[in-house]
């Protein structure tokens, strides 16, 4: 072509497939001026000016406002500035859609309602420290004020819902439930419970150091019970109750017998709650961890055993 050629808006409209009323906002807005005007006035754009529209253009199809471009056109910011903080936002678009497929996919999966999506959607969406926000908020109001054992506190703490940025439905629902169980008054005064109990354990120095290994012992001895099929309250049962209380006693550094048995049953009680084991596997399913081994059922085992011959 030649460079001296002059278009008319409509030519150039035909040259770049866009509506003459797109061009003549783009010329009004001062994006892409006229070269000049015909005696009838009508505008007139030269090679310049067709090369500036397709900037404008492919700018716009990326996103890019037209302050900005406005910008780029004179020079204020240089297009490298301007396309690497686009990336940056299409980045966000990106993730953004991606948990919205995977809120999408969970509903779909589990059948919800509008108000149910609605509420997947909203705490779903919600950034990393926003999530942690509501953890800390817990853990705040749990061990607030008490001398509890700062390594569990710690580990707490630790345990935050870091939801990736293109989640599995099932990371959506977790973090869902995650997020009710957490808000929920009745879990949080359990937990609150727990926490004053073991403070007080803590301070009266009645708390083993050997508790994990208490933990694996009464796993152990109920898994052999339920493997053979022993209900809690069978006369099979008291043989293997017998062996596990002795563990618990030489731990504690105190005698077997019925009072200590009456308090074994109260820590045991006190300390045994799905809840608290399903906050860590919805932890876990978020994060992307090992399964949690399930050992509410053992101790529930444990403490049926201890009811039935108090």
């Amino acid at each position: 072509m030649d460079g001296d050629t002059l278009y008319t808006i409509g030519e150039l409209a035909r040259r770049t497939g866009l509506t003459v009323r797109t061009i003549r906002f783009y010329s009004d807005a001062g994006l892409v001026p006229p070269t000049g005007r015909t005696h009838a006035g009508y505008r007139l754009y030269d090679l310049a000016a067709l090369a500036r529209l397709d900037l404008v253009r492919t700018l716009r199809d990326l996103g890019v406002d037209l302050a900005t471009i406005q910008r780029v056109l004179a020079r204020e910011t240089t297009l490298a500035q301007v396309a690497a903080a686009h990336a940056e936002a299409v980045d966000v678009q990106i993730s953004t859609l991606r948990l919205r497929r995977a809120v999408l996919r969970a509903v779909a999966k589990r059948g919800s309602g509008p108000r149910e999506m609605e509420l997947m959607h909203k705490l779903a969406r919600l950034s990393d420290q926003e999530r942690r926000d509501i953890i800390n908020d817990f853990v705040d109001e749990v061990f607030g004020g008490l001398d509890a054992d700062p390594g569990f506190v710690a580990k707490m703490r630790a345990g935050m819902p870091e939801l990736p940025d293109d989640p599995e439905p099932e990371q959506v629902e977790a973090w869902v439930e995650l997020a009710e169980l957490v808000r929920d008054a009745g879990f949080r005064a359990r937990v609150r419970q727990m926490a004053e109990y073991q403070a007080e354990a803590v301070a009266k120095g009645e708390m083993p150091e050997g508790m994990p290994a208490l933990a694996d012992t009464t796993g152990e001895v109920v898994g052999r019970a339920l493997a053979a099929g022993i209900g809690p309250d069978s006369p099979e049962a008291a043989p293997l109750l017998d062996e596990l209380v002795g563990a618990y006693a030489a731990a504690f550094g105190q005698a077997d017998g019925p009072e200590f048995r009456r308090d074994l049953l109260g820590r045991l009680e006190i300390g045994n709650d799905r809840r608290a084991e399903r906050y860590w596997q919805l932890l876990g399913t978020i994060n992307g961890w090992p399964p949690v081994p399930t050992r509410t059922p053992l101790f529930e085992w444990f403490i049926a055993a201890l009811r039935a011959r108090s």
